[in-house]
Parts: structure tokens; sequence; C-alpha cells
């Protein structure tokens, strides 16, 4: 049976816009951001100095890990926080996957956020042989319009895969000054736990029609190297 398409067509495509807007660009300077190796632009505005155990030692690394560990891996920070900012110039956040549950909170703009919920599939007990399920996929803009159902606040769980593209603000224009949010890691964001999505892993996980039509939301070449992660 023919999977549905999930009808994702990018309003800015990469490398169509070569320079950012003076206001973008005001932004960017103002909160001293950073280019993203998941795309896109973040700072860390806190890290709690409080200190918990590391619940993570017994995951399993995933196949494309970002190859940055910290000073002390039985330990983790209980929550840190970043701005995170899309724009038409960086307007897709590819997928990625993280050990920690992340809340995410609106400050301005529109985007849409795609999850694939890998942390959920399982075996068919009619069909063992068949192998593993293909995971649910779940998709939602994210806004200031509540009465059309925008989120202003988002939690995506650990184990799953996240993806973000930037949307018009709605304006007769369709323009958009910047998608930025807040996320808030809990507990604290380490490169160790974050995992970059590759074209293989997203063909295990989805249907052939899924996975070519969410391409675009994949980082191409190899994990991000120590340098490249601030």
């Amino acid at each position: 049976m023919a999977t549905e398409s999930l009808s994702l067509r990018p309003t800015y495509a990469l490398g169509t816009v070569t320079t950012e807007a003076s206001e973008t660009q005001r932004t960017i300077d103002n909160l001293d951001l950073n280019l993203h190796v998941e795309g896109g632009y973040f700072v860390q505005t806190d890290r709690d100095k409080l200190q918990i155990q590391n619940p993570f030692l017994d995951r399993a690394d995933g196949g494309n890990k970002t190859k940055k560990r910290p000073e002390n891996d039985d330990i983790r920070a209980a929550s840190s926080s970043i701005f995170y900012l899309l724009t038409p110039k960086s307007p897709q956040g590819f997928f990625h996957s993280n050990h920690c549950r992340i809340i995410h909170t609106l400050h301005r703009g529109r985007g849409k956020y795609v999850i694939i919920h890998a942390d959920e599939v399982e075996m068919d007990p009619d069909n063992p042989a068949a192998g593993k399920r293909k995971a649910r996929i779940e998709t939602f803009v994210v806004g200031n319009n509540i009465d059309k159902g925008e989120k202003l606040q988002w939690i995506v769980e650990g184990g799953k895969y996240k993806a973000s593209f930037l949307l018009p603000d709605g304006d007769e224009n369709n323009t958009s000054n910047g998608l930025l949010i807040s996320e808030t890691a809990v507990p604290g964001f380490e490169y160790q736990d974050n995992e970059i999505m590759t074209k293989e892993r997203l063909n295990e996980v989805v249907d052939a029609s899924q996975a070519e039509e969410l391409a675009f939301l994949i980082r191409e070449g190899p994990a991000p190297e120590g340098h490249e992660l601030i």
C-alpha cells in the first residue's frame, strides 16, 4: 500500500538566500549567535551549576555521533538552555536526536517541525520475520496563531529524531524575519548525547517514499568534528 505524502515543501531552499536581512543580522549580532552544526544559529544562555549522575551511560552510541566528549562523562548539568534561530539564509534544522528531553519555547516567527518517533519502533508481533515496523512521523507548525493550532511551546523527548524548517511570517509578501526560539535540555545538553541522522538511518526507520520526501532535512557529509562544535 502506498504511503501518504507528508506534503513537506520548504519555502526557503538552501543556497537561494546568500545574505541575511539587516533586521535578522541585528538579531544574530545582538544575541551573539553562532552557526550550528545542525543548521541555523544558536548561543548557550544557561548551564545549571547543579550536576547530576549521567543517566545515559548505558546508551549505545548512534552511528553518526558528533565527535566531542565532555571532560567527565559520568555527570551532566541538571539543565542547559540556548537561543536557536532559523533564517532565510539558514532555513533548516537537520534531523538529529538527543538523549535528553528538550522543551522548546517560541519567541517569534513561524516554522514547521518534523518528528520521527524512532524510539517507538517495535517488531510486528504478527509478522516478526518482517523486522521492525516503520516509525511514526509527526509534523506541526510553531507560531503565534494558536487559533489555527500553531504551537507556542513543544517538548521532544529523548530518542526521537527532529528537524525543522522556516515558514513565512504570514504576511502578504511571503517574508520571514526568522524563527527564534529557546530550547531547554534536561539534563543539560552534551554533544556526546547527540546524533546527526544519516540517509542510511533515515531509510531504516521510514518508508522509501517518506525518506525521499524528507531527504532535504538530512545534513550532508560526515559527523561534525570537534573543531566544529562550540
